[in-house]
């Protein structure tokens, strides 16, 4: 019994953990909520279940709703920006970016929950409904007041494999050498970096706006990277997005996201909470 539990889970696993992990933005509750739905699954008179993957996605769906209430609570007292937990791609992703999971942080749950069953999962609003307990009507609703805020936040420049990585390459290059002036030439005049620490290792605690502070910040940041140099791990795509893992010099990883807008950086994104990146070990 338990075994045919497992056997019927297992293929829909990396989809549940999707739903999960765009719902909450940390790895580590979203692999909690996928157990808990497998443990509500081994319990479920599963021959009354006609679809397996729909009544899987309203229970995951469900128990990330419970969680929210209470996640938004400890982000009111998060120390500097918040940024969801890193995950590491082999590819461009266009569905659900770090910009875009920003932007969802900032919906209401319903809202949040709508758009992504809907529009990224592709639920029917039939189904979408049995998830959150609102009828077909207020799911659309909820999914159009979501979209309005999210059109924004898609890439509208596709960024090609390639280009993206060798962006990523040059930034990285850039900011171990101190060259200002290669670093200045990558970003717009209006680049946003944001780095996300829980107060945990130094860093700016405040988005940083504008090319001129950024390459202030940068400068900064050379000055302590000559006395303490960084390793690189490994160039890739982090939350869909070019941008590449290091091992810094307290023996932390960090990870750094580039938003790339008409072939320059319009966003930097760095990770070095250390609870956030504890997946990536």
């Amino acid at each position: 019994m338990l075994q045919q539990a497992r056997n019927s889970f297992a293929p829909l696993r990396p989809k549940l953990l999707r739903v999960a992990y765009h719902m909450l933005g940390s790895v580590a509750d979203a692999e909690d909520m996928v157990q808990e739905a497998f443990i509500r699954w081994m319990k479920a008179d599963r021959g009354e279940v006609r679809e397996p993957e729909a009544y899987l996605c309203r229970t995951v769906t469900r128990l990330c709703l419970d969680l929210l209430k209470s996640a938004h609570r400890q982000r009111e007292t998060y120390i500097g920006p918040w940024l969801p937990d890193p995950v590491l791609e082999e590819e461009a992703v266009e569905d659900v970016t770090l910009p875009l999971m920003l932007v969802l942080e900032r919906l209401s749950p319903l809202e949040r929950a709508a758009f992504l069953l809907h529009d990224v999962f592709g639920l029917e609003f039939s189904q979408v409904a049995e998830a959150i307990q609102r009828d077909v009507a207020a799911c659309r609703q909820l999914a159009a007041r979501a979209r309005v805020h999210v059109r924004e936040a898609r890439p509208r420049f596709k960024v090609e494999r390639r280009h993206g990585l060798a962006l990523a390459e040059a930034f990285f290059q850039a900011t171990r050498s101190g060259d200002v002036q290669a670093l200045g030439a990558l970003l717009t005049a209006d680049v946003h970096a944001y780095a996300d620490s829980g107060g945990k290792r130094p860093a700016f605690l405040e988005p940083v706006l504008g090319s001129v502070a950024v390459l202030e910040i940068y400068g900064r940041v050379v000055a302590v990277l000559r006395e303490h140099p960084s390793q690189l791990v490994r160039m890739g795509f982090v939350n869909g997005l070019p941008g590449f893992v290091t091992r810094e010099a307290d023996g932390e990883l960090q990870t750094t996201a580039l938003l790339i807008e008409d072939g320059k950086v319009a966003a930097i994104y760095v990770m070095r909470n250390p609870d956030k990146l504890r997946h990536l070990h």
